[in-house]
């Protein structure tokens, strides 16, 4: 067994921590739930304004009557 297979401590993700005694987040921490918001928002709305195929709406019928 090498250096690379020994196991590394955890380390939260840099910028979400959270402040001691409290349940605001930090500024970076909003600033990067900011930040990843309008990315998914960038990429994912155009997707999710499109119609619901009406094969995938008649499959969802069907199975809310069984």
């Amino acid at each position: 067994m090498d250096s690379s297979d020994e196991e590394k401590p955890a380390v939260p993700p840099r910028g979400r921590a959270r402040r001691a005694g409290g349940n605001k987040p930090s500024v970076p921490d909003a600033a990067f739930d900011i930040w990843l918001r309008r990315g998914l928002h960038q990429m994912f709305d155009d997707v999710a304004r499109e119609p619901i195929p009406p094969e995938l709406l008649r499959l969802i019928e069907e199975d809310r009557k069984k």
